[in-house]
């Protein structure tokens, strides 16, 4: 978890549309436990513009590129790019997740 993606986070989940899924206080515990627990990373210091339709997609690219981690998002900009990057829907995800777990029993 990088600062900005923390802020971000707390950003979208504050959202109106969001008000009638989690109260505040689920908010405020979760933000919490990933301050708490979460393992922070510096944000990237360069962030190039990289080949998403959306430019905010950068960060996102330039931070799983510098930490070598995938993807998971159900944005259609970041879904296009899996040619050029690692990145997933939350269900392929999970069946990878899951694969994973059967061929280790």
């Amino acid at each position: 978890m990088s600062p900005v993606l923390l802020w971000e986070l707390e950003g979208v989940l504050r959202r109106e549309k969001f008000a009638e899924l989690l109260h505040p206080d689920e908010i405020n515990q979760l933000l919490s436990v990933l301050h708490a627990d979460a393992v922070l990373i510096s944000d990237p210091d360069d962030v190039p513009e990289i080949r998403s339709a959306d430019p905010d997609d950068d960060y996102l690219i330039a931070l799983a590129g510098e930490t070598r981690s995938v993807l998971v998002s159900d944005d259609s900009d970041l879904l296009d790019l899996l040619d050029q990057i690692p990145v997933y829907s939350p269900a392929e995800f999970l069946a990878l997740l899951e694969d994973s777990n059967d061929h280790r029993t």
